[in-house]
């Protein structure tokens, strides 16, 4: 998560907030704070620990041993509880989220970032946006229901992955065995936004995500002598083509999910900026989308994007470079094939001699349907909360767990109950926080959507 201080920062609406009963806030609170407690960064091997306390946490709300299931995957594992429906024959509804979280070192952060604190209406702690706090909301409202006793028609399922931060192969494994579903619930993307006196303004959901590739562009020559120079120098050659690509754009794009984003954005935002979004959203015009790519919080809405991030390059100080190479971080819109994003940096690198290698295993999925049923449960549930609000469908330009679902088939849906002011979002980043205040009506609003989905 990280829109927030992008794509959202410069909407000004100022609406009331009406908090909502559900499960019990204080013990919401108490399973994020704990949560955090968990040192669930890659290595550390405490990400089975976490899901042993979940599990914990559900079997003293009537979850039956044969409903969670912890599976083990080397140091990680992945987290599985289900209530039974009363309609077998329709496929489930499921829920996600993730465990682990990025490191954190202590010596830069002024907290403990392992060691949760309350502090001037805020829970400090690694992973506390980033995604243990609606981890902690969804499983503070099932324990609720289960409770309740509450039956739903259709089963619902709460996964939470144990890598999605790094390898997410715990993502893939849960895909995989759960991909005959009718939809799924992320609560690690979409969200809302505060504005500075701490209303709430829009709220985003997210059926979309950019598909994440890394790329290696490579250059050779024999090398030689320094005092020596010739025309193959790898440097030069990767100088040349680092040029290239920061100046090229790839052609503007649009979907059935930005433009209903752009479209309801415009009026907000205003003036030139808000212009160039109608008329990009209605028409596609390529120099509202010029205008747009010129913004940071826009470029990633408009067109696909790679940019050099990594470079290496020479041997010795008195050596001509056998060889240079260069890193390129890629984010696709959706339904473009990696492949031919590949393509395009060859022809944009126009160079012979190099060599153009695809990183790793990225997968690519296209957005989700805009489906009736879950805007509409997802907008009631958030204008209960926050009367007037506008909501919105959006696309995210990282991954989430949703990645592997979609290319699978399974609509998913980035939402959130996270309410945040742009300039709190620390996801990623040093004394990361979350505002103590909105947790009830974070429950209400889990409850409410799931209360409609699943009957």
């Amino acid at each position: 998560m990280g829109w927030r201080c992008g794509f959202l920062a410069g909407v000004a609406a100022m609406l009331p907030q009406v908090a909502m009963a559900a499960a019990d806030p204080v013990v919401a609170k108490d399973i994020l704070m704990r949560s955090v407690a968990f040192r669930t960064v890659e290595g550390a091997g405490k990400v089975p620990k976490l899901a042993a306390y979940y599990a914990s946490v559900l079997k003293a709300a009537g979850f039956a041993e044969g409903d969670i299931v912890i599976t083990p995957m080397g140091e990680t594992a992945t987290f599985a509880a289900t209530i039974r429906g009363r309609d077998a024959a329709l496929k489930p509804l499921l829920m996600i989220g993730h465990m682990d979280v990025v490191a954190a070192d202590r010596a830069d952060w002024t907290r403990d970032p392992f060691v949760p604190v309350e502090e001037n209406g805020y829970i400090f702690g690694r992973g506390s946006e980033d995604n243990k706090y609606d981890v902690a909301m969804m499983v503070a409202t099932l324990a609720q229901l289960k409770k309740d006793g509450w039956v739903p028609r259709r089963t619902v399922t709460l996964l939470l992955s144990g890598d999605e931060e790094t390898a997410m192969v715990t993502t893939k494994a849960l895909a995989a065995q759960y991909k005959d579903a009718e939809l799924l619930l992320n609560g690690d993307g979409g969200g809302g936004l505060l504005n500075e006196e701490g209303r709430p303004v829009l709220y985003q959901l997210q059926a979309g995500e950019k598909t994440y590739a890394d790329f290696e562009i490579g250059f050779t020559d024999p090398g030689g002598h320094s005092s020596a120079p010739t025309p193959g120098n790898p440097i030069y050659r990767l100088a040349r083509a680092i040029d290239r690509i920061a100046a090229h754009r790839f052609p503007p794009m649009r979907n059935e999910l930005t433009k209903a984003s752009l479209e309801l954005s415009a009026d907000r935002i205003g003036g030139d900026v808000g212009a160039a979004m109608k008329r990009y959203a209605e028409t596609g015009d390529a120099a509202a989308a010029d205008l747009l790519s010129g913004r940071p919080e826009f470029v990633g809405q408009v067109r696909t994007t790679c940019v050099a991030t990594m470079a290496q390059a020479g041997h010795a100080l008195n050596a001509l470079p056998q060889s240079a190479k260069v890193q390129v971080n890629c984010r696709i819109f959706p339904g473009v094939a990696i492949d031919a994003v590949k393509a395009e940096l060859v022809r944009v690198v126009a160079d012979e001699g190099a060599t153009v290698t695809t990183l790793g295993d990225p997968l690519a999925s296209d957005a989700s349907p805009l489906r009736a049923d879950v805007m509409q449960a997802v907008r009631d549930a958030v204008v209960a909360r926050s009367p007037g609000i506008t909501v919105m469908p959006g696309m995210s330009a990282g991954a989430t767990d949703s990645l592997y679902f979609r290319a699978l088939g399974v609509p998913s849906y980035g939402v959130s109950s996270l309410f945040m002011k742009a300039e709190d979002g620390f996801a990623h980043g040093l004394n990361e926080r979350v505002p103590v205040d909105g947790i009830g009506a974070s429950l209400a609003q889990w409850e409410a959507v799931l209360r409609v989905l699943a009957k």
